[in-house]
């Protein structure tokens, strides 16, 4: 028997930017981290509505949110994750200041979720590929992660900090083997913000682990957690999603 949207299990949205977007055949081999999260949560139907260069402001006035709330019914969750293009200063569309505009536009998505009976879950932006001089992995996003934090637990919102899981990762890999994570490819394309496929995988291990640690999901509708996401389970779109 088919399941049809009112009798399915509950599925995950994404609302994000262009580090968990899906990608065009154009882009590839870049891959948001979105596109690997279902490899890790094989029980659960991923709706991944992140687009390139979108800040948690941007996603709002171009519409996009709309279909979130069109899309979304009672008991999904819906996983919001922004930051990289709010610190955009010079740009007016996407820029929010982290302690106000910022948290404003991100309770705005909490507020869409609540509102159709969902459930709201906020994630800390996944961390640039940015070493010191002495191969420390440092930070890159300002106060963007410490500003979702403190709404998460004002809101009384489940967190997965990527930000911090992800910060961790590339310092336990180097500033060598990170360039493996990050989009450095044969075309002469080198973007330590933008993910390969092996990082969009892991990228979406720890989003998969970090929602059985909050609490949010299961730990048996997390699996494989100890494998890579093989290359054929990655699909690139023949249109662009983003444009």
């Amino acid at each position: 028997m088919s399941t049809t949207r009112d009798d399915r299990a509950p599925a995950l949205h994404i609302a994000g930017d262009s580090t968990a977007a899906p990608k065009g055949i154009a882009a590839a081999p870049e891959t948001g981290w979105g596109m690997a999260l279902p490899f890790y949560l094989p029980g659960t139907e991923v709706v991944n509505h992140a687009r390139n260069g979108r800040s948690s402001s941007s996603f709002i006035s171009l519409g996009h949110l709309e279909q979130v709330d069109a899309s979304l019914r009672e008991g999904d969750l819906l996983l919001v994750q922004f930051g990289h293009n709010d610190a955009k200063v010079e740009d007016p569309v996407r820029h929010t200041e982290p302690w106000t505009t910022y948290q404003e536009s991100l309770t705005v998505h909490l507020e869409v979720a609540r509102r159709r009976g969902a459930r709201p879950v906020l994630a800390t932006s996944v961390e640039r590929r940015s070493f010191d001089a002495a191969g420390r992995a440092v930070t890159s996003h300002g106060e963007y992660p410490a500003a979702m934090r403190e709404l998460a637990r004002r809101a009384g919102v489940p967190l997965v900090d990527v930000q911090a899981s992800s910060l961790a990762l590339w310092q336990e890999l180097g500033p060598d083997e990170t360039r493996r994570y990050f989009l450095h490819a044969p075309d002469g394309r080198r973007d330590d913000t933008h993910l390969s496929p092996l990082g969009a995988g892991a990228v979406a291990r720890l989003v998969a682990s970090g929602l059985v640690e909050v609490g949010v999901l299961t730990p048996d509708a997390v699996a494989r957690l100890d494998e890579d996401v093989p290359a054929e389970r990655l699909t690139w779109a023949d249109v662009d999603p983003n444009a």
